[in-house]
């Protein structure tokens, strides 16, 4: 079968949630409800920080079979057992989900703990690891090819954190690839509007009213990239004045 295999995301309506308390306090979950239906290879969101996109993709995540702080199924390279704040971990125990076939394949790769990953694959002897001799973008990028070549679903949150604008280039260039290879399915979450731009993929923004597809014109990250380019120091003395 053909991506997407993860074909859509609800909240259990048998689950006891306290809409006060986060994660289910975030915008996306006001009403005691929430469905996230994928009909395409990539899924990008975007949005404002603090509106739950980092939240909702590490409860997709553990539902997937991952760890919430990134790798593959049976990798835990941070140890969460001290942590104290409450996140996708928690919110995966709340969510369902339908898959047509369920994969067991895949890499959930956060850009905060790529270090982390990196260094657990290179301590564990791999032959093609040594990740941590390159350069952070680099060895991200690096780190893509290698592993997103194989099908099953990869899920990124914020890979542009890693990447200048031209490596940015170089992962648009690897999602075309596993798009043509047909057995990839794509998640992500980023503020690029360069990866936003990415031709075929359903873009939604996430906002203090809930997820809604958008055109890339429409974001408020295109926006201000469009308007900074036009006047960029005009743009910076009336943002900073303000």
């Amino acid at each position: 079968m053909p991506p997407p295999y993860l074909k859509r995301v609800w909240l259990d309506e048998n689950a006891v949630l306290n809409l006060a308390a986060y994660p289910y306090c975030l915008p996306l979950f006001k009403r005691g409800s929430f469905e996230l239906v994928f009909d395409r290879p990539v899924t990008i969101i975007a949005g404002e920080n603090g509106v739950g996109k980092s939240t909702l993709l590490e409860g997709i995540a553990v539902l997937a079979g991952f760890d919430e702080s990134g790798g593959g199924p049976g990798y835990r390279a941070v140890d969460n057992s001290r942590a104290t704040e409450t996140g996708g971990g928690e919110l995966a125990q709340s969510l369902k989900a339908s898959w047509l076939p369920k994969v067991g394949r895949g890499w959930f790769l956060r850009a905060e703990s790529f270090f982390a990953v990196a260094r657990y694959l290179d301590e564990a002897g791999s032959d093609t690891a040594d990740f941590l001799s390159h350069s952070h973008g680099e060895g991200f990028i690096r780190f893509f090819e290698e592993r997103c070549t194989q099908p099953g679903i990869f899920i990124f949150d914020e890979p542009e954190s890693a990447l200048s604008p031209n490596r940015q280039f170089d992962f648009l260039k690897l999602l075309h690839r596993m798009e043509l290879g047909n057995q990839s399915q794509v998640l992500i979450v980023t503020h690029s509007p360069i990866i936003m731009g990415h031709p075929g993929a359903r873009l939604l923004r996430m906002s203090k009213y809930g997820l809604d597809p958008v055109a890339l014109q429409d974001t408020e990250h295109f926006r201000i990239m469009r308007e900074f380019i036009d006047d960029p120091y005009g743009m910076i003395q009336a943002m900073t004045e303000e």
